[in-house]
């Protein structure tokens, strides 16, 4: 009872402090939110539409104005110019004014008809990935119906059946199957990493402030003092507060993009209100352990910095963590987030059991339990260091 009524006191004293000290407000719920709001909202449609294209018609004729027309009619594409040649178009698209133009030399439409396979040519830029990957898919696509609907044309002309026709066009067909995002949407994978991922970097910011703080304005014997000197209960005591309203943050959040936004997911309710107590509590203790670690308020936030910005490239979701080197692949265990999204990708997105994320919940539970390696350390610290700016 007593050690209740003592972790009631901190965490009493510890709202007291969130509340007089902007920076709490700041950076436990409005940064956070906004976060939330510009992620979604900046990848609201799923994926980019309507992206410049440019054309270099030189047959000018109905077959390749309707290639043009059709290209033009694609959600990803939309053609913003004609350039009477392929030097215009490559300059235009070195000055960022077209992503990609589509080149149709003079008398591809004779060639077509004569079967004598015509050269139409495609450039697209890959300085951004995404619009150089979709616009090549385009670029390809309206190509190959070009050449189709000829074929479709001359073998009706030699009395060939609508089925004889589809057979020898398209010998295969391919049954395409896109598993827990049919719609290619970034958003649907990208928010879910990136949104988690401030969040997380905001909570280690935060956990070692708060303890550097009682350093730097020395109150940290006081802090003891209320605690009876026992230091698990005043880190308890002093935290709960905050992983409450970081528990308050991301449900909130799971809420919004899950069942307001209706990201695709498969686990369980249970399963997210899991995930995002492992991911407080993860966070949490990390950022404990960093300042256990070195017990200076300017070095532990600027190892949360940085471990949390290196978390967005070892996360995997942009690039493989697979495809990296041995010594990469071996890093990225270090780092809460990559956990979190690995559960999240098996559990949630993909609706299989937990049991199959085991590792990388077993992962999570040790950072929570990081702090243990160095309470006394940063007992000692609170009772004997003096902070030096």
């Amino acid at each position: 009872m007593k050690t209740l009524r003592l972790i009631y006191n901190v965490a009493l004293r510890e709202l007291l402090i969130i509340r007089r000290n902007h920076i709490y407000r700041f950076c436990m719920v409005v940064f956070p939110l906004l976060t939330m709001v510009f992620f979604t909202s900046l990848m609201d449609d799923g994926l980019p539409t309507e992206m410049p294209v440019g054309v270099v018609d030189l047959d000018n004729t109905s077959t390749s104005r309707s290639l043009v027309r059709r290209l033009d009619a694609f959600q990803m594409s939309h053609v913003v110019a004609r350039y009477p040649s392929v030097t215009e178009a490559r300059r235009a698209m070195q000055e960022n004014k077209i992503y990609a133009f589509l080149y149709i030399p003079k008398g591809t439409t004779d060639e077509l008809l004569a079967s004598r396979q015509p050269k139409v040519s495609f450039y697209y830029s890959y300085t951004t990935l995404a619009s150089g990957a979709l616009l090549m898919k385009d670029l390809k696509t309206i190509s190959t119906l070009g050449s189709a609907a000829v074929g479709q044309a001359t073998m009706r002309a030699k009395g060939y059946t609508d089925a004889q026709i589809q057979t020898l066009l398209q010998p295969i067909r391919i049954d395409l199957h896109q598993i827990a995002n049919p719609w290619t949407s970034y958003n649907s994978y990208l928010s879910t990493m990136l949104v988690p991922g401030m969040i997380m970097l905001f909570i280690f910011l935060i956990s070692a402030y708060s303890l550097g703080t009682e350093l730097k304005f020395g109150t940290s014997k006081e802090w003891l003092a209320t605690a009876d000197n026992r230091m698990v209960v005043a880190i308890i005591g002093k935290f709960m507060p905050q992983m409450l309203i970081w528990l308050a943050i991301v449900y909130g959040y799971e809420y919004y993009v899950f069942y307001v936004l209706q990201f695709p997911h498969l686990g369980s309710p249970w399963m997210l209100i899991l995930l995002g107590l492992m991911q407080v509590m993860a966070s949490q203790g990390f950022g404990i352990f960093t300042f256990g670690l070195m017990p200076s308020l300017r070095m532990s936030m600027s190892v949360c910095s940085l471990w949390a910005v290196l978390s967005f490239s070892m996360v995997g979701s942009a690039f493989p963590v697979m495809a990296m080197d041995g010594a990469l692949q071996s890093l990225s265990w270090l780092f809460p987030l990559r956990h979190y999204y690995m559960i999240y990708q098996i559990s949630v997105f993909n609706g299989f059991p937990l049991l199959e994320a085991w590792f990388h919940f077993a992962a999570l539970a040790a950072f929570t339990l990081l702090p243990w390696l160095v309470i006394r350390k940063i007992k000692n610290a609170m009772l004997t260091y003096v902070y030096i700016p």
